[in-house]
């Protein structure tokens, strides 16, 4: 897909190509993950757990095995669990826990002879445990015989419905880490190019869809970077509880900022009360987001509920748009669809469907980034397109417009500027704001009516057409020439003296007289009669026309076939130059 006009599709296009390039040499180098080597731990914690102090582990006999844990947020939850010989079929047990929100983590790998491996992060400090991905990785030291059981301790845990805990062989764990580090670092950087080009594009052409839409963007890219733990590059005292809090309520403000992008990109073709049903929604979803994000307690459970069924409450809304918004829609709400279903479809999925052991260890979370990385270059790449499109559409019209404007404003027998055009043509060129000498010459062919009369309109026309070619001749930067109508054509000039401005009127009128028509100056000749009226650039045409007019009405007058100048001009009172009176050089 080539975008028109920009270079955008280039770099977004490139850069997918290189994540997907990588994944698949990830893949290649370490084999594909197999999900029979990954082991999910805890996946009902109240099986054998303890509650006690996070500084010492229980005894063996503290640990209950059937019932759900409780009253473990102001204390520890330790869970136990046995390791198989499987755990440690390519290399020592790796235990992977997904960061959540926790103040400590403690991991003790027990071994056959009694010796136990001990290791420990804290929220603020995770150390070198920390992985690409959203996990925290405990890797068993290598001794002479294998772990055969471990022991977490999560210090003031919110809620043991958060705990995501995977045993795999090392070498397994490492595909697993290093395809969902390439899968969050590529979804990243596709989405923080994607934001930043649809903020652009929305401030360039002042859409607030794509102002939402790179909103959303940018959300997604600061979740994406908490959630992958990325961040913790820069901010290391973020890791555990604080960034899970963070990523609560931006994944929130993401989900508003999509539906408020897909109820006003769709807008036109929604009814009022399903777009604000949408976005009222959306709104509560990121007010709800906010008391979601600050509690540590047992009441997370609560604010995950409430969300989880507005979630799918405001999917339901987004997908009665997007379903009306396609079948009343155009090629551009057809587009708006097709990006936004794949992420509706897989956020919904992720709301019903547990997906916490799939993706490489990612889970939901990295399904929804990388879809959202694939939806925003998708919507980048179409709506500038279907911009491109319409620029092109406008550039067309603009050129149909001025097209259609200068064919208005030209006579269309001769091809010289009717009285509009010529008018317009004056003020364009000549009213600069400069007081700059400006005369115009209003002139008439002598006996017209006779030569259509005796000669046919057909050939009167092709003299019209002739004096017009003569006239064109004359043009230049300071001298424009028009038909009034009928045969009657007019000369603007600027710059010119009195004395030279009479040099030349008359040589246009010679030059006229002049002018072989064939036929007709055979037979007779083809004079015009020429009005002067002398001004600057700030006179109104009105007033230079009428004067020109008037010494035009006296050369008719006083016999045709000369020039008068207007007896108001400033320098030439009431002058009549005859033919003979002047010796001319001027060439046009």
């Amino acid at each position: 897909m080539r975008l028109r006009g920009t270079g955008v599709g280039t770099i977004v296009i490139a850069l997918l190509r290189c994540w997907l390039g990588a994944l698949l040499v990830v893949l290649i180098v370490t084999g594909p993950p197999s999900a029979a080597e990954a082991r999910a731990l805890g996946r009902n914690p109240g099986q054998c757990f303890a509650v006690a102090s996070a500084d010492r582990p229980p005894p063996d006999r503290a640990f209950h095995c059937g019932p759900q844990p409780f009253g473990y947020q102001d204390h520890a939850l330790w869970l136990r669990f046995d390791l198989t010989p499987a755990d440690s079929s390519s290399g020592p047990p790796v235990i992977l826990v997904h960061q959540t929100r926790f103040d400590r983590l403690v991991v003790l790998f027990r071994y056959a002879d009694g010796s136990v491996a001990h290791q420990e992060i804290r929220r603020g400090d995770y150390g070198a445990y920390w992985r690409i991905g959203g996990q925290v990785a405990f890797q068993a030291p290598v001794l002479d015989r294998p772990p055969t059981q471990v022991t977490l301790g999560f210090g003031h845990l919110a809620s043991h419905k958060l705990l995501r805990i995977r045993a795999l062989p090392a070498a397994a764990a490492n595909r697993d880490l290093a395809t969902a580090a390439v899968l969050a670092g590529g979804s990243i950087t596709l989405l923080l190019i994607s934001g930043i080009y649809n903020l652009s594009l929305a401030i360039a052409v002042r859409r607030p869809s794509l102002a939402w839409q790179g909103l959303w963007a940018v959300c997604m890219v600061l979740w994406g970077l908490f959630w992958s733990q990325i961040a913790l590059i820069a901010m290391p005292a973020v890791a555990g509880t604080s960034a899970a809090q963070t990523c609560t309520l931006l994944a929130c403000l993401a989900v508003t900022a999509a539906t408020i992008s897909v109820a006003s990109g769709l807008a036109p073709l929604l009814p009022r009360w399903m777009r604000w049903l949408a976005v009222s929604l959306g709104l509560l979803i990121a007010a709800i987001g906010v008391p979601a994000s600050l509690v540590t307690g047992g009441s997370v459970d609560i604010f995950a509920s409430l969300l989880e069924g507005l979630v799918l409450a405001d999917l339901a809304a987004v997908v009665a748009c997007l379903v009306w918004a396609w079948r009343h829609g155009d090629g551009g709400a057809r587009d708006l669809v097709k990006a936004w279903s794949p992420q509706m479809a897989v956020l919904g999925l992720t709301q019903i469907v547990d997906l916490n052991d799939l993706f490489f260890g990612g889970g939901p979370q990295i399904a929804v980034l990388s879809v959202s990385a694939l939806q925003t270059v998708w919507l980048s790449i179409s709506t500038t397109l279907r911009l491109s499109g319409m620029r092109a559409e406008l550039e067309e019209a603009r050129a149909t417009g001025s097209a259609l404007a200068e064919i208005a404003s030209r006579d269309p027998l001769t091809g010289l500027l009717n009285r509009r055009g010529f008018v317009g043509c004056l003020d364009e060129t000549f009213r600069d704001g400069n007081d700059a000498p400006l005369a115009l010459l209003l002139m008439d062919v002598d006996l017209f009516k006779s030569i259509n009369d005796r000669f046919g309109h057909e050939t009167g026309d092709d003299v019209l057409c002739r004096i017009a070619a003569y006239l064109r001749r004359l043009e230049r930067e300071l001298c424009i020439a028009g038909r009034m109508g009928g045969e009657e054509f007019v000369i603007a000039v600027s710059g010119l003296t009195s004395f030279s401005l009479a040099q030349f009127a008359e040589r246009v009128r010679t030059g006229l007289a002049a002018c072989d028509h064939g036929e007709v100056s055979r037979q007779r000749a083809v004079t015009v009669s020429i009005g002067v009226a002398e001004g600057s650039t700030r006179t109104p045409f009105q007033k230079l026309y009428a004067a020109a007019d008037r010494a035009l009405y006296d050369a008719k007058n006083g016999g045709r076939n000369r020039v008068v100048f207007h007896s108001g001009a400033p320098d030439v009172q009431s002058r009549e130059l005859e033919r003979d009176q002047l010796s001319f050089g001027w060439r046009g």
